[in-house]
């Protein structure tokens, strides 16, 4: 079976900028919507973020839409969330997932996660 691989995460000042990026080992994503999620310490699981693999529809939460930005470079089987005027409340562990649709609750696969802690 695949496997998701994210990078990028780290510390980062308020007002600072992350990219994570999600790659996709032995599977192909461009057959799957990709989303992103976080949790931080002690709170459930946060849908940020999520790209359909059919017709490039996006979707934000309330919170991070104008801020965040979802994309996938389907050569590189990259998926990316470029995350912009971080505040702490952003600080959680990322992680994405592929999905067979953006309206589905649970990603079929899910990586292992990158962490973001946003320092005020």
């Amino acid at each position: 079976q695949g496997q998701l691989v994210e990078s990028g995460g780290g510390l980062v000042q308020s007002g600072g900028s992350l990219t994570l990026s999600c790659e996709g080992a032995g599977l192909t994503l461009d057959t799957y919507a990709v989303g992103w999620y976080r949790q931080a310490p002690g709170k459930g699981r946060d849908t940020v973020a999520c790209k359909s693999g059919t017709d490039g529809g996006t979707y934000y939460s309330d919170s991070v839409k104008d801020r965040f930005a979802i994309s996938r470079d389907n050569a590189k089987n990259t998926a990316y969330l470029r995350l912009n005027f971080l505040k702490p409340e952003d600080t959680a562990e990322y992680f994405c997932g592929i999905l067979r649709s953006c309206w589905d609750v649970d990603p079929i696969l899910r990586g292992q996660g990158t962490q973001v802690t946003v320092s005020s």
